[in-house]
């Protein structure tokens, strides 16, 4: 295709002028609106995280409590510690913690029920921050 024909093709999938004449750029975006229309774009919830982490990334503040924090493992992951020779299993959720069949928001407030003291939680069942560069 020509660079022309790419052209078109933007006006067509984007019922717009296409932004510039670079042929990389328009095969990439293009390729991507063709498959963001046969499949779908991504779900709703991920639009609104790119949009948080837009707006943390500029400085408009409002927005932080949807983003995730970064230690937080996958919904349905379950974090196993033993305890004085007792074995704690605690279940990660989209937005907490289960424990003993109790809802928890923290990690540390699940720490310190099975200790009996304050415990950082995230230290406590052995999860560290990821720093940049470490994935």
């Amino acid at each position: 295709m020509s660079v022309a024909d790419l052209k078109a093709e933007w006006q067509r999938l984007f019922r717009a002028d296409a932004p510039n004449n670079s042929r990389p750029f328009l095969e990439l975006r293009l390729a991507y609106r063709i498959q963001e229309l046969a499949y779908g774009g991504p779900p709703r919830e991920t639009v609104r995280l790119l949009d948080a982490l837009a707006d943390e990334l500029q400085g408009k503040p409002g927005r932080k409590a949807m983003l995730r924090e970064s230690r937080m493992p996958v919904a349905g992951t379950r974090l196993v510690r033993e305890w004085n020779g007792v074995e704690h299993t605690v279940t990660v959720l989209r937005d907490g913690f289960e424990w003993e069949g109790r809802k928890y928001k923290s990690l540390s407030a699940i720490a310190r029920a099975i200790a009996g003291t304050r415990w950082n939680g995230w230290r406590f069942f052995g999860l560290r921050e990821i720093k940049r560069g470490e994935r």
